[in-house]
């Protein structure tokens, strides 16, 4: 399994780590199988969307920030149950089929890890499955 670190700068932030990915595939010399991504963190998360406009992003965290505000009713003593509640929306992983060796990802898609809880240093976890 490989991992990919990802800093962040902002409380809230996606940061596209498709290239990353893409990196460690083309490590492996890999044709065909699954990549699976996975976020060991509560407070962050992992979505694959649209990269080509950068609106999108800026989109998806205003209205998250919107269904789940930072200063709600929460119970949770740490100060952090929206990033709490943002990452259990979001997912903490995804599968991604590739082929040739590469990502089967769609024209305009992206790899995003979603931070709720920053700024951080965080850590992605990449496990790249062969078929047989």
């Amino acid at each position: 399994m490989d991992k990919i670190q990802v800093t962040t700068h902002s409380h809230t932030e996606f940061v596209d780590i498709t290239q990353e990915v893409d990196t460690l595939l083309k490590k492996q010399s890999v044709k065909e199988g699954i990549c699976y991504l996975y976020v060991p963190h509560t407070t962050a998360a992992i979505t694959i969307n649209e990269n080509a406009d950068p609106s999108v992003r800026e989109d998806i965290i205003n209205d998250l920030n919107r269904l789940v505000p930072w200063n709600g009713r929460y119970t949770h003593s740490e100060g952090n149950a929206a990033a709490h509640i943002k990452s259990t929306l979001v997912g903490s992983s995804a599968s991604i089929p590739f082929t040739f060796g590469k990502l089967a990802l769609g024209t305009w898609q992206g790899i995003y890890f979603c931070e709720f809880d920053g700024p951080r240093h965080r850590e992605v976890f990449v496990q790249i499955i062969k078929n047989e």
